[in-house]
Order: C-alpha cells, then sequence, then structure tokens
C-alpha cells in the first residue's frame, strides 16, 4: 500500500513539473517556425500573372491605365492580405548606356518593412518572333534538291490508313525547309524525265534524295522504262528489270533513294499500265515485280545488283522480322535538335540483311535504328566505289524496314540525321524587345 501510494506521488509531481513548464514556457510563433518563402511566391506569382500573356501585355502598355489597374486588381488578388509588394517594369537597352531603366511600377505600401525578398521575370513584346533558320543541304553547290515521289498515276500498298499524296504533302512540310530546292513529281511522266537527267524546274539533278512514298510499290513511267531489256524482263516475264535500271540510275546520279516502310521494290505501280492488274489485294494498277507477277521479292535483290553495277541475273531477296526495334543514340539525338518525336520503339517485319553490306559493297553512314542480329531495321546505305585507288560514295539507299503503317516522320529523322544539316537560331537585337518586371514582396508589420 505505501508502495502505490509513492508512485502515485510521484506521478503528481512528475505531471505538477511538467504543467508549470508549459506554461511558462514561450513558443515561436508559426511564422518562425515555417518561414514564408517571399522569393518563390514573388516567381510563381508574375509565372500567374503571365499565364495568358497579360503581364507581357501590360510591360509594354505602360501609358495604359487600364491595363495596368487591371493588373494590380490581378495581382492584388494573387497575394495573401498580410503581403506588401511592389511591382516594377525596366526597359532592357542594348544601345549602350545604362542597361535598364525603370519606366512604370505599383505598390500598395510605402513601405515593404524589414523583411523582403524579389524575383525577376523576362518578356517580350508580342511584335517579336523567335526564329530558327536551318542550313539548307546542297547550299554550297553539290546538289540539294529533294524530289518527292506524289504520282498521281500509281498507287502504294503497306501504307495503311494514307495515300501516297497525303504522305508526300506531310513529307514536303517536314523536310522542305532543310534542301535548297524540293519539288513535287506529280505523275510518272515526270519521273521517266528525272531518269533521264532532265530537270523539271531547273533544280540539279545530281546527288539528290529521291523519296519514293508509295511505301512497297514504286512507281514505273510506261514506254521506255516498261520495255523489255530496261524495265521489263521478259525471260522471267518480270519488272525485276526495272528496279535494275533503278539502281544504275541511282549510281549514275549519286541518287539517295529512301523507302519510307515496307519490303523495297516489292510491286510496281501505274493506274494505265496495270488497269486490269491488282496485287492480289485488291488493289488495282499495279503487278507483283517478280516472276509472272507473282513474286515480289526479286525487286531489292535487282536495285542492288544495278546499284552494284553488276550483271542483272534475276534472284529473289530475304528480309527478317526482329520485332519491336528501337531508334538508335544518333536518331534519338536529332528528335531533340530537330524536334522531331516519332515513337522510339516501332516494329520490324522488312528488315534487310546485313549480308547485303559484302555482297553489294555498302557502308551504312546512319543507323537510324539499332541493329537486331543479324537484321537492319532501317538504315541509310551508301555504296562505295574505288576512283584512283580512293574509295568514296557513289549512290544511297534508305531503308525502313517497319511495319505498316507507316511514319514519315521517320523517314524525315533518318535524312536529318545523315546529312545533319545545322540550326541557326535568331536573337533578340532590336531595341525595346525585352523587358524585366521585379516583384517586391514584403510583410505587412515587419516580423
Amino acid at each position: 500500500m505505501i508502495r502505490t501510494v509513492e508512485v502515485l506521488l510521484v506521478i503528481i509531481i512528475i505531471s505538477g513539473a511538467f504543467i508549470g513548464s508549459a506554461y511558462f514556457e514561450v513558443l515561436p510563433s508559426p511564422r518562425e517556425v515555417s518561414p514564408l518563402n517571399l522569393n518563390r511566391l514573388s516567381l510563381t506569382t508574375l509565372q500567374t500573372l503571365d499565364s495568358n500573356h497579360d503581364l507581357s501585355r501590360a510591360a509594354f502598355e505602360t501609358d495604359n491605365s487600364t491595363v495596368w489597374g487591371q493588373l494590380q486588381v490581378a495581382l492584388s488578388a494573387s497575394l495573401p492580405p498580410n503581403i506588401v509588394y511592389n511591382l516594377t517594369v525596366y526597359n532592357v537597352n542594348n544601345a549602350g548606356g545604362q542597361l535598364y531603366t525603370p519606366i512604370n511600377s505599383i505598390s500598395n505600401a510605402e513601405s515593404l518593412g524589414i523583411t523582403s525578398d524579389a524575383s525577376t521575370f523576362t518578356v517580350a513584346s508580342s511584335n517579336v518572333t523567335f526564329n530558327i533558320t536551318p542550313q539548307k543541304i546542297g547550299e554550297g553547290g553539290n546538289g540539294g534538291t529533294l524530289y518527292i515521289l506524289n504520282c498521281s498515276d500509281s498507287n502504294g500498298w503497306w501504307i495503311t490508313g494514307y495515300t501516297a499524296q497525303s504522305l508526300a504533302q506531310d513529307l514536303y512540310n517536314l523536310l522542305s525547309p532543310y534542301f535548297v530546292n524540293t519539288v513535287m513529281v506529280q505523275n510518272t511522266s515526270q519521273l521517266a524525265q528525272i531518269l533521264n537527267g532532265t530537270s523539271l524546274q531547273g533544280e540539279e539533278v545530281q546527288n539528290a534524295v529521291i523519296v519514293n512514298t508509295c511505301g512497297e510499290a514504286v512507281p514505273i513511267p510506261s514506254g521506255y522504262y516498261a520495255s523489255t531489256g530496261v524495265g521489263y524482263d521478259s525471260a522471267n516475264s518480270a519488272y525485276a528489270r526495272y528496279a535494275y535500271t533503278l539502281g544504275q540510275r541511282v549510281l549514275q546520279y549519286n541518287w539517295t533513294w529512301a523507302s519510307i516502310v515496307g519490303w523495297p521494290f516489292y510491286y510496281v505501280s501505274n493506274v494505265a499500265l496495270f488497269s486490269n492488274s491488282q496485287n492480289t489485294w485488291g488493289i488495282y494498277g499495279m503487278n507483283m515485280i517478280g516472276k509472272n507477277s507473282g513474286d515480289g521479292a526479286a525487286g531489292l535483290n535487282s536495285f542492288l545488283q544495278g546499284l552494284d553495277n553488276q550483271t542483272y541475273s534475276y534472284g529473289d531477296s530475304t528480309t527478317g522480322s526482329p520485332g519491336v526495334v528501337n531508334l538508335s543514340n544518333p536518331a534519338l539525338n536529332s528528335c531533340n535538335y530537330y524536334g522531331i518525336y516519332p515513337s522510339q520503339y516501332q516494329t520490324s517485319t522488312r528488315a534487310l540483311a546485313t549480308s547485303i553490306l559484302s555482297s553489294y559493297h555498302l557502308n551504312v553512314t546512319t543507323y537510324v535504328f539499332n541493329t537486331v542480329n543479324s537484321w537492319n531495321p532501317g538504315a541509310i546505305y551508301r555504296h562505295i566505289v574505288t576512283v584512283n585507288q580512293t574509295a568514296q560514295y557513289q549512290g544511297g539507299f534508305f531503308a525502313l524496314g517497319l511495319t505498316r503503317t507507316p511514319d514519315i516522320r521517320l523517314t524525315a529523322l533518318g535524312l536529318l540525321t545523315d546529312y545533319h544539316p545545322s540550326l541557326y537560331p535568331s536573337e533578340y537585337t532590336a531595341s525595346g524587345t525585352s523587358r524585366i518586371v521585379v516583384l517586391q514582396l514584403g510583410l505587412a508589420g515587419g516580423n
């Protein structure tokens, strides 16, 4: 019993000491425990005021009392009631002398107290635009022509969801700023003209880039380029000879031929020439390029033979299906540089074999996708020739062995990664086009 009484007395004494000390203890104010970050509040307030460019407008309309009255109302509503402020706009001078000149200010107090902080915010005039000027491929006098096959008398395949013409327009919008000349080849007659080395609009034919937007089909002109020995292999009843002739022209004129999707040169297309023929899937105006119009695999092999200046020999090519593939690091870097952002993961079902490098004297100058085992899902190949005992490139081939539906941005990205034209950003150099807004905040009543 005595021990119980002792325990109770100890509890009473300890509790009394705690209550007594708590009564006399002076706790810090909430402001001292969690002080208000005036610098951060100032910056976020400026960003909020300019979310719809209202702050930028007011900064360049300092004589408009209505605009500044609305700005002050918005500023007061954005801050807690115990905050005092001073907002000042400074002009940025580029002509020498004083760099910043105050031109207008608003405030809700004569003094900001003993505790204050500030943030700055740069605004630009709405009359000023920021431009990027791209370097033109070929502006040094070496080529610089982009031909886009927009042939109205040809149909496409493996471009599900698009037409060749819609893809051609999208590609024009993406790439035309980067070339000296961009020419839309409107029909197969115009294609025959450039195959003969004749310009369409006075452009440079040599060293051009030609993009076929028909997917696995390739436009074929009627007449000469569909004739026996030039476009038609009568011994095998095949148009694989036309792919061979295309390869020869790519070598002759040092072109870069681009295939945007699928198995290159699988079909030939001309709605007049093949008006009663279809590709076994109901698309009329095209033929399989191989034997008896029943095999398309011979086209790629024939093109590469022509590119390598080998003797024409009918034979099939092969492609692989590595599945999901990834953009290479150079291509990813180009995404950020040129502002083109296709998905970095694609599905490849028509990848070219790495063995073609040695078989046709090719070198890969740009891997658009990473190699998977012995397959290249997307790459730009350059043909190697020897002139005066010096190896150099003559003719090129860009193949994207992906499944449908095509993403034309990948074609643009691959070409830009390979040629890598520079981008030249413009600068704000005119006086009075930039202004600095400074918002200084303080606490009413000091601490």
